[in-house]
């Protein structure tokens, strides 16, 4: 039988080490691991119990014009890909007047044009073997605003459109898509996120810390990958968000306001 090849971006922390450490338990599947950190992309390998059939491929989502030679690295790894999870990105907590257009940039650059990018450079490869899927990361804030978010949501809602006519057109091709849009998740996302100079953040928020726990959350979106749903989203509060959304956004957007997130 033939190897499972699945490439996850993201893959040095938070979902996508946990996503490496799930489908690692799995039989017949090979793993490729991408992020811009090299030796903490090869300590999650050692942490996923000595399995052999896993490639670390360092990548940086900003350098789009090296997706081409990424992704024929990538391929080298086994062979062939089955399933690309464009995970990888970065969060902002910022106000729009105070926030440089630099930091907008970078907010597309990794979050939207990262994943474009690489899926645009494996698509042919899909094509030609008459399968694949595309697994994304965005977030519910690809479907609704929050404030401090502008950019971070601007590109989550840029995937949305991307990945839905992706679906459009390849469909035909044996290609799938699948959107896996949590609310707050258990890990580094605020700590890290840019604030409105380009700097981190560096502190979490108690919105995050009391989020959605990121082990039975990753299993959730494992088991909408392995379905091939379309679109799964994540979190009681976070798909009354969406629901409101589509039936009174003046209604969702007074009850933003009053959350107060930060």
């Amino acid at each position: 039988m033939e190897l499972k090849v699945i490439w996850i971006t993201g893959a040095s922390s938070g979902i996508g080490k946990e996503m490496a450490l799930q489908y690692a338990k799995r039989s017949n599947t090979a793993l490729i691991l991408s992020s811009r950190r090299e030796e903490v992309l090869n300590k999650v390998k050692s942490a996923c119990g000595g399995k052999t059939s896993i490639c670390v491929l360092p990548m940086d989502l900003e350098a789009t014009n090296e997706a081409a030679a990424v992704v024929e690295k990538a391929l080298a790894c086994f062979g062939h890909i089955d399933l690309l999870i464009n995970n990888g990105g970065v969060s902002q907590r910022s106000l729009i007047v105070e926030t440089e257009i630099t930091v907008f940039e970078r907010l597309i650059q990794i979050n939207y044009l990262g994943a474009v990018a690489l899926s645009r450079a494996l698509l042919p490869h899909f094509i030609e073997r008459q399968q694949g899927q595309f697994a994304v990361v965005t977030s519910v804030m690809g479907k609704y605003g929050s404030p401090y978010r502008s950019g971070y949501c601007g590109a989550k809602h840029a995937l949305h459109g991307f990945f839905d006519v992706l679906r459009l057109e390849h469909q035909k091709d044996g290609v799938s898509v699948t959107l896996l849009c949590p609310g707050f998740v258990q890990t580094q996302v605020t700590v890290n996120a840019l604030t409105g100079d380009g700097s981190q953040l560096g502190s979490d928020d108690p919105a995050t810390a009391n989020g959605l726990l990121l082990k039975p959350f990753v299993k959730g979106a494992i088991r909408a990958i392995d379905q091939k749903k379309w679109e799964v989203a994540f979190g009681r509060k976070e798909k009354l968000g969406i629901y409101l959304k589509r039936v009174s956004n003046k209604l969702l957007h007074s009850i933003v306001l009053r959350s107060r997130v930060r």
